[in-house]
């Protein structure tokens, strides 16, 4: 019989202070419980914790707020926001979870599951001129609003499926 390895999960839990850019490019379960002041990427897990004090511009998959965050909060795939949290700020969230008790200050805007050239290139891990060159010659699933270009998530994803990226 054979056994699968269980991957091991990425954990790492934040109790200090910190301050300036963090980008995670694996998906972890990342734990604030300290304060945080600067920008934010990460793929996976996000909490910010009930005692964390967070100033930043966050980017992630799931994020679960339980404490105090000011600044920008955009949620590829889910924001909850604990009875806990204090949010100060624009969210910009895939779906939203709101428990009763927590206060959100700022607006609102669910994402349309479309990408800007500056957020494709950081999804692919390319340079933005790269981007906008394949939007140009139509090598990328893409469409013109005015003067930008706008990128379809689930069109995207399908065609870095099926191997096009970059032919």
């Amino acid at each position: 019989m054979a056994f699968k390895k269980k991957l091991e999960e990425k954990i790492l839990d934040v109790d200090a202070t910190m301050q300036g850019s963090l980008n995670f490019k694996d998906p972890v379960n990342l734990r604030i419980n300290g304060k945080f002041e600067g920008k934010l990427e990460t793929r996976g897990s996000l909490t910010i914790g009930p005692t964390a004090e967070v100033n930043a511009e966050i980017i992630g998959d799931n994020i679960i707020v339980g404490g105090r965050v000011r600044g920008k909060l955009i949620a590829r795939d889910r924001l909850t926001l604990l009875p806990t949290a204090v949010v100060e700020g624009n969210i910009y969230p895939a779906r939203l979870n709101i428990a009763e008790g927590a206060i959100l200050e700022g607006s609102c805007s669910m994402l349309h599951d479309f990408l800007t050239p500056e957020e494709l290139a950081r999804y692919l891990e390319v340079d933005l001129s790269l981007v906008m060159e394949w939007a140009s010659s139509g090598k990328v699933p893409a469409v013109k609003d005015g003067n930008s270009w706008r990128f379809e998530r689930k069109a995207i994803d399908s065609w870095i499926a099926s191997g096009k990226v970059g032919k």
